[in-house]
């Protein structure tokens, strides 16, 4: 299986740690954003992933070599512009339209600074259960942007905040607004469906696709332990957390 991991942002909400370095090499008790994530992917099959780079591209790419690629196949994207997360993996599309690939296959996109205990092969099969074009790890948790699922857990719109105005992007009696937790599962079919556009949220895409009526099912993830790694604060709250939990760290991966 082959995966996308989304590391080109310039880790503002992260700074002062991202002032010398990107936020996918910030250390949550000394193991990298980017190795937690690696091993993480690894641990569920997948041993071939692109990653997009932007700030302090060259640190990243150092860093890869220095450590064999973690014994993966690590392919790098370089954005001299940063092409937000959907931009971002239109052009990382060749990677998985490679010669011989398997277009059955789904792949999965996951930000760098998010950890979890989510089970990726539960959520894998069911993407491939659902016959969905896209599938998003959901929880029902406070955020300031809430995606917004219909009766048969697809997307329908998204809402700013609890007390925002709803964007809908197709009619749902009841919605439920749910927060996003950065990770997807991906068909192949997505790709050849992106906007023309060289940079734009990947969130927006998928709003656009579901209007013309293609599936982006919510995966619940309410059961799995969840975190945002975007703040310094909540990177000293998860080394507390593995503090508090010997001999794993917050995504509970062994250390």
């Amino acid at each position: 299986m082959k995966a996308m991991i989304l590391a080109a942002g310039l880790g503002t909400r992260l700074r002062p740690l991202t002032n010398d370095r990107p936020k996918a090499l910030v250390t949550v008790n000394g193991h990298t954003l980017l190795e937690i994530c690696l091993e993480r992917l690894h641990h569920f099959g997948v041993r071939d992933v692109i990653l997009n780079v932007h700030h302090f591209a060259g640190m990243l790419v150092d860093y890869l070599a220095a450590h064999d690629n973690f014994g993966m196949r690590i392919e790098i994207s370089r954005e001299e512009q940063l092409l937000n997360t959907g931009g971002g993996l239109k052009k990382a599309a060749w990677f998985f339209q490679e010669p011989g690939a398997d277009a059955g296959e789904p792949f999965l996109l996951h930000n760098v600074d998010v950890i979890s205990t989510i089970d990726l092969a539960r959520m894998v099969e069911f993407h491939r259960e659902q016959n969905a074009l896209a599938t998003l790890a959901v929880q029902n948790r406070p955020t300031s942007r809430y995606l917004l699922f219909d009766e048969h857990a697809q997307l329908c719109g998204r809402r700013a905040g609890l007390d925002g105005p709803a964007e809908f992007c197709r009619s749902a009696g009841q919605p439920e607004a749910l927060a996003f937790a950065g990770i997807h599962v991906l068909s192949h079919g997505l790709l050849d469906k992106l906007p023309a556009a060289d940079a734009f949220p990947i969130v927006d895409a998928y709003l656009g696709l579901a209007a013309t009526g293609e599936k982006i099912a919510a995966f619940h993830a309410d059961e799995y332990r969840w975190r945002d790694l975007g703040r310094p604060e909540s990177i000293v709250a998860a080394e507390r957390e593995a503090q508090s939990a010997p001999g794993k760290d917050s995504a509970g991966r062994r250390v």
